[in-house]
């Protein structure tokens, strides 16, 4: 165990500071703040607008290793390395997503961050915050309620009812929602047709929110979504069926990034929500543009492990946004290379040189990953009580001989200050202005040729096996003139593979696409790989089980 107190214990006795105070400390004025209570807050549309053309900060990205049992803690890093460079006095924005009520109540509990390295109020945010997800999940239901009833009313733009594409979502875990039948009962229901539903977070309106520039650009990216196909295969979109300006009316609030502060009250940007492993991953570029022309420095995370987040956020995010970040930090702790090197999860309190060892390979690849891409890398060391020394500097060792270098951070335990090694180095790194950041392929290459070049140069993939139906989409799209997007390839978070128990760093490897969709609107293409579903399941014993109220009537069971 870390500690006697759980994550949701440490944040009720957070002393928070009221939410103009913590937004003066990125110069943030009070009515530039629309609040939400007392310690919560958007940032006002006008005010986003007056921070275009100032000189951006220093952008620091924080991913992990290929996530575990025993837990990586990539958030609660960004956290305490954000509470660390403040520490430093360094104007520092942290910039994070928001948690999705499917895992909050599958398996995580909670997602911000951990111990006293924190988000706060943390029971708000992991519960509706805002509301920008169900503002998301309506707009994207809307849009389905639309095309729905355009069928209905005549079909004047000749839907082929077996060619729709766009399905309806819902922000929890509900397998048996994966394959559903929509229009029974009769002729006044419409006509009947087999359909899915996504999680929220999967959806392209979320993807579209947080790729999105201002109200315009979301609405224009909005008509481009691809709903469905006519006989013919003419594709019909969004703004054929005359939803985007309804569906952007829903999002105008949801557009507005959130503050909230860490347990040290510094400011934090939480802001858009998609999964790395079935989307993009990262927080909407809205948030991480004010933040960049707020603070000098920048701390932002991209979701599950490098091989997925990393990837997108540089090969999807910084090319639409042109952003450039100036280093990359790869997060790691003792007990998840454990299980990586094929230790058993029930004995990972004893100490293991060896599994530690042989779990290694798969951070150093992270980190040869993302040196490809032209960034420095560092480790981050993210200390359980119970590892030992020997443990500790097998990683600084093997870390340094791979021309890397790891630091011991203890933010969980002791906020921003166990974090002041690692920020640093980062400040003496990012200073240095060495990163050359490219993506890790062009443009102009196929859509194939992209999905090969990720599988090779990141996943290590030896083939890559291209169901016959995804081949023919994949050649549609090109020949629809999609072929310049970039590609977003949704597999396990658990591997460099498609099989979510090859652990450690495989090679070789097959990698598997069954399925292509089009997202047009978000700006990029989706390849299925492997089992992979956009819709996940509860687990055995979900994390909804435990939580409810206290006797006294505080929330309890989040983590």
């Amino acid at each position: 165990m870390r500690s006697v107190m759980s994550d949701i214990e440490i944040a009720r006795r957070a002393i928070k500071k009221p939410i103009p105070e913590v937004a003066r400390r990125l110069d943030i004025p009070e009515e530039a703040l629309e609040p939400y209570g007392r310690d919560k807050a958007k940032l006002d549309a006008a005010f986003l607008r007056s921070l275009e053309g100032r000189k951006p900060g220093r952008l620091i990205l924080v991913t992990a290793i290929n996530p575990t049992k025993a837990g990586e803690g990539k958030t609660t890093t960004t956290i305490g390395l954000g509470d660390a460079l403040n520490l430093l006095g360094k104007k520092t924005a942290i910039v994070l997503r928001e948690p999705s009520l499917g895992p909050c109540f599958g398996q995580k509990g909670g997602a911000t961050g951990g111990g006293q390295a924190q988000a706060v109020p943390m029971d708000d945010i992991n519960l509706h915050f805002t509301g920008d997800f169900h503002a998301v999940t309506t707009a994207h239901n809307l849009l389905a309620a639309m095309l729905d009833n355009h069928i209905y009313w005549g079909n004047d733009l000749g839907i082929d009812s077996r060619r729709v594409f766009w399905p309806r979502v819902i922000d929890m875990n509900d397998r048996a929602l994966r394959t559903t039948v929509v229009g029974l009962g009769g002729v006044a229901n419409g006509f009947p047709r087999q359909t899915r539903f996504d999680i929220s977070t999967a959806s392209e309106v979320m993807a579209i929110l947080c790729l999105a520039r201002d109200l315009v650009d979301l609405e224009k990216r909005l008509a481009r979504i691809v709903v469905a196909e006519t006989s013919d295969g003419k594709a019909v979109t969004a703004g054929d069926l005359k939803a985007a300006a309804a569906m952007a009316v829903l999002l105008k609030e949801a557009m507005k990034p959130n503050l909230v502060q860490t347990l040290e009250n510094n400011p934090v940007l939480i802001h858009g929500g998609p999964f790395a492993n079935i989307a993009h991953g990262c927080n909407s570029v809205i948030a991480t543009r004010a933040a960049l022309a707020l603070g000098d420095y920048v701390v932002t995370e991209a979701g599950f492990g490098a091989d997925l987040g990393a990837e997108k956020f540089l090969d999807i995010k910084c090319r639409q946004a042109g952003l450039q970040p100036g280093l990359a930090i790869v997060v790691a702790t003792v007990r998840a290379l454990k299980l990586h090197g094929g230790a058993d999860e029930k004995t990972l309190d004893k100490e293991d040189v060896g599994a530690v060892g042989r779990g290694l390979p798969n951070l150093l690849r992270h980190v040869e990953n993302l040196g490809k891409y032209g960034l420095p890398v560092l480790v981050a060391i993210n200390r359980f009580l119970s590892d030992t020394p020997a443990e500790l500097t097998t990683i600084e060792d093997k870390c340094a001989a791979a021309g890397t270098s790891a630091y011991l951070c203890e933010h969980w335990s002791k906020g921003g200050e166990g974090a002041v090694a690692l920020a640093k180095a980062v400040v003496e790194t990012v200073d240095k202005a060495q990163a050359r950041f490219k993506p890790i392929y062009t443009d102009d290459l196929p859509l194939a040729a992209k999905i090969e070049t990720i599988a090779r140069e990141i996943y290590r993939a030896g083939e890559v096996v291209i169901a016959d139906p995804a081949k023919r989409r994949l050649a549609a799209l090109e020949a629809a003139g999609h072929g310049r997007l970039p590609v977003c390839i949704a597999k396990t978070q658990y591997s460099f593979s498609a099989n979510p128990m090859l652990r450690g760093a495989p090679t070789g490897h097959v990698l598997p696409i069954r399925e292509v969709r089009l997202s047009a609107g978000a700006g990029f293409v989706v390849a299925m790989a492997g089992e992979i579903l956009s819709m996940p399941g509860l687990p055995r014993a979900p994390a909804a089980q435990r939580i409810g109220f206290t006797a006294s009537g505080e929330i309890d069971g989040l983590s």
